[in-house]
């Protein structure tokens, strides 16, 4: 029995008890969660025990996060401008008459909330950072999933991508282009056997892979020879192996190994989808990217924000309109289950 009487094995079993009470006849409808869902976890990063409530929000709220360990509370909005720091997290800061406030590490559940279709949201944080949970999206998607969603009357809102955007550094980019639906591809290079091994180019489109199964468990990694390094920066002081792939010069030191031969790559497209879902709405469009990270990724969306002839708002008033991206499946017991983003 899982959290809130969700009877489930796992997330991906949860996520079909989900599937089966949903209907794609109002899939252009805005979503919050239905009742207030909590955990706690360690700071990736921080290394702090961190206190997480997600809770419904009004239509047109946004992702809306809460620092609630300072006094008074300090909300931070998920947007492109708020992002004020981008070493191996993303992170959203605000100014106050205090000084600055920070909530580091917020991609992931970013990621979730877009990966289940959730527009709007608000999330109480007891630290200056999302927990870490498993490294993944995986815990926080079976979160929303024992929240249950919640339809509104109001239209969602998706962003259609009119002319291509390109931001390069090096030998690095990520560019999103034109395309009716929403596909990332994404391809690294880390010159290390342990990954090199692994496939490094991966492309996941919404409208013919599943979510859960082939992105949202995708873990972050590091490698040991930078840990002491990071250590001093205040970075991964709550990190090992129960929240990352860890390897050392040669290999990868987690008892299990991967979860998926492309573990490497899906991971960075899940970072991709969490990061982008900071623009506030879905993209209807075609992500590609290469050696890219928070602060490519952010840079992108900032550079939409400043030429708004490359992008417009669309809502869709029946369902059949909608991309196939952002179609649900109708599962039902005894067949096949293929579950897609919960738009």
């Amino acid at each position: 029995m899982g959290p809130s009487g969700v009877t489930t094995k796992g997330p991906e079993a949860a996520v079909l008890n989900w599937y089966v009470i949903c209907r794609p006849n109002n899939m252009h409808k805005q979503r919050t969660l239905k009742k207030i869902v909590s955990a706690t976890g360690v700071g990736l990063h921080s290394g702090d025990k961190v206190h997480l409530s997600l809770r419904p929000a009004p239509v047109n709220t946004g992702i809306v996060f809460t620092r609630t360990d300072l006094s008074p509370p300090v909300e931070l909005k998920a947007t492109p401008e708020m992002v004020g720091d981008t070493t191996l997290s993303t992170c959203l800061t605000a100014r106050t008459a205090a000084g600055e406030v920070r909530l580091q590490t917020v991609e992931h559940l970013m990621c979730a909330l877009m990966g289940l279709g959730v527009d709007n949201a608000y999330v109480d944080v007891s630290a200056a950072e999302i927990p870490a949970m498993d490294g993944s999206a995986g815990t926080f998607v079976y979160l929303i999933q024992s929240a249950g969603l919640l339809e509104q009357e109001a239209s969602k809102r998706f962003v259609r991508i009119k002319k291509p955007m390109r931001i390069e550094a090096g030998d690095k980019f990520a560019e999103i282009r034109p395309y009716n639906g929403y596909r990332l591809s994404f391809s690294i290079h880390f010159n290390h056997p342990a990954v090199d091994r692994t496939e490094t180019n991966s492309t996941f489109d919404f409208a013919e892979h599943s979510f859960i199964r082939d992105v949202a468990r995708a873990r972050t990694f590091g490698f040991t020879k930078d840990i002491e390094g990071m250590r001093e920066r205040g970075l991964a002081l709550g990190g090992g192996m129960v929240n990352a792939i860890v390897m050392d010069d040669f290999r990868v030191l987690n008892a299990e190994g991967l979860r998926q031969a492309d573990e490497f790559v899906k991971h960075k497209i899940l970072d991709a989808i969490g990061d982008l879902y900071v623009f506030g709405h879905p993209f209807i469009g075609a992500y590609s990217a290469h050696k890219s990270g928070h602060a490519l990724n952010n840079q992108l969306l900032r550079a939409l924000l400043a030429d708004q002839s490359a992008w417009e708002f669309v809502s869709f008033a029946k369902a059949e309109d909608v991309p196939k991206a952002f179609w649900q499946e109708d599962w039902r017991p005894g067949q096949d289950a293929r579950p897609v983003a919960a738009f």
